[in-house]
């Protein structure tokens, strides 16, 4: 058999590994991972553009340097494995594969002690596609790496990362170094901290024991732990710990925690409501390797995210050992679970949760909203009642009050009908009636409440809770939605017949599933306190 050593063509190869899909804050992250394997105590993260637009970005840490034979390992793609396979580092890389997704020159400069002299090692990616060789340059830090090395880790031993001409990171701007652009950078640096504080939350929080303390800062400012979790203000619902075999009889464990989050309303402070950050998306599980998160926020394909759901969160930690098992991506963003324990988790582990969650979600909703609407729509009773006259087009004959058997008398003739009879439970309440649910889950429903042609609104249902409640105080508003589902009701009544009953009454329902499904994504209203909305 002949063979023959096939080198790739450098400047094709170096530029085909820009587009590995990085993003900024996942590229940021992998770096602070070398920072953390480095044994770091400090990160230091500047992000800054000059006068001509020019982007530079600079990572220093105070771990154990590299000399020189250590820094070129660390700069050639795909660098000796790590001797600690606990380390946050995996394939060997992630520092040029993440930088270079940004820039065309990334520099390295490091020292391995404080006797000895800093050296900086640079990959310029021009520079290798004119020579068409793997040159890794080697020179004299320039002035601003050396006061970022000596900042953050004084005389060393330490190193600091560079990016240089990047040209991925903002998009042109007509003016360089504008307002817009300094807009969009600033953006760009504001996700990058909050990135960082739920990415790394184990390490930056010194009172959590299951990794050591990391202090990082982006742009000067240190950067605070986010748990999702809400420990100490959430409920734990669900906690498993499972074996995984892989391998050659290898296995491994791992631990999962599901905790459902308290309503907005019942968090201990606004403080606590507020770091808590109660939005849909931030459902699902959160993936842990290493006690550091590489994928945030995912039910992983086993159902959508939706309101009810919005308070469980999953905590799902593993080690090194099951990175074969879990096939860990190139950028630790992802993993691939097999059948039965992606079954295990969807038919088994997450249901009770989901089922916490979503009743603490709908029973906190209903109690929101009955509490808001309690003498919200006596505007609209009243302004109803002053018309009713005008606008009666039917005649309603109660024939059995106890089943609400009623007879329904219009110009298409009489037809027997089953409405809701009832009774007013505040003064003059005879028009439009909040009750906390209804049938079917509908949102509204004609009544006939002290004689009086009435609807009744279901308090329950998300369209009261997102549309109703945050109006309550605009009068014309909520008269304004009043009126049109009074009307609807009344011309229900002044229309229906045999053959049509049966439509309005799937109509309600039907409206009332849409309505559901269209104010999914509206935001909860905002609580003021305990004693009011």
């Amino acid at each position: 058999m002949n063979s023959e050593i096939v080198n790739p063509d450098p400047a094709r190869m170096i530029e085909g590994l820009r587009d590995t899909g990085y993003e900024f804050n996942t590229a940021i992250a992998d770096i602070i991972d070398n920072s953390i394997a480095a044994n770091a105590t400090i990160v230091d993260v500047t992000i800054k553009m000059d006068l001509r637009g020019n982007v530079r970005t600079s990572i220093a840490d105070n771990g154990t340097g590299m000399d020189r034979t250590g820094l070129i390992n660390a700069m050639k793609y795909g660098s000796s494995k790590r001797v600690d396979p606990s380390s946050l580092g995996k394939f060997g890389l992630g520092l040029k594969t993440a930088s270079t997704a940004f820039c065309r020159q990334l520099s390295v400069t490091s020292c391995a002690s404080s006797a000895a002299d800093l050296l900086a090692a640079t990959w310029d990616l021009d520079h290798v596609a004119q020579q068409g060789k793997w040159e890794l340059l080697f020179s004299e830090p320039d002035n601003e790496t050396k006061k970022h090395f000596a900042e953050v880790a004084g005389k060393g031993p330490g190193t600091v990362v560079v990016w240089l001409k990047v040209d991925r990171l903002l998009k042109t701007y007509q003016q360089a170094s504008g307002k817009f652009a300094q807009n969009a950078l600033k953006r760009t640096i504001d996700g990058l901290r909050e990135h960082v504080a739920m990415v790394f939350q184990r390490f930056l929080d010194q009172k959590d024991s299951r990794a050591r303390h990391v202090q990082i800062r982006v742009n000067s400012e240190a950067v605070d732990a986010w748990d999702p979790f809400c420990v100490g203000e959430s409920e734990l619902v669900g906690q498993e710990t499972k074996t995984v075999e892989f391998g050659s009889g290898k296995e491994a464990d791992f631990i999962v925690r599901a905790y459902v989050l308290p309503r907005q309303e019942e968090f201990s402070n606004d403080a606590a409501r507020k770091r808590a950050r109660l939005v849909n998306d931030r459902q699902g599980i959160y993936i842990y390797r290493e006690n550091r998160l590489i994928h945030d926020a995912d039910w992983l394909n086993m159902f959508q995210k939706e309101p009810h759901g919005s308070l469980l969160r999953v905590e799902f930690s593993f080690t090194n050992e099951l990175d074969e098992a879990f096939h860990v991506d190139i950028k630790k963003s992802r993993i691939l679970l097999n059948e039965d324990l992606w079954n295990w988790l969807n038919d088994e582990f997450v249901p009770g949760p989901r089922r916490a969650a979503n009743d603490r979600y709908r029973k906190g909703l209903r109690k929101l909203s009955k509490k808001a609407s309690e003498g919200a729509h006596d505007s609209s009773n009243a302004s109803i009642g002053s018309k009713e006259g005008e606008l009666d087009t039917a005649n309603v004959q109660v024939v059995n009050a106890q089943t609400g058997d009623v007879e329904v008398t219009n110009a298409q003739g009489s037809v027997r009908l089953k409405l809701k009879i009832g009774n007013a439970m505040r003064p003059g309440e005879c028009f439009v009636q909040p009750v906390d649910g209804l049938d079917d889950g509908i949102l509204w429903q004609p009544a006939l409440i002290e004689g009086h042609k009435a609807v009744q609104i279901n308090t329950g249902h998300p369209y009261y809770h997102k549309v109703y409640v945050p109006n309550l105080t605009s009068g014309v508003t909520i008269q304004g939605m009043d009126s049109l589902l009074w009307a609807i009701c009344a011309a229900e009544l002044g229309t229906v017949n045999e053959a049509t009953k049966q439509h309005f009454a799937e109509l309600r329902f039907e409206v009332s599933r849409l309505l559901r499904r269209l104010v999914e994504d509206l935001p909860d209203p905002e609580t003021q306190s305990d004693d009011g909305v």
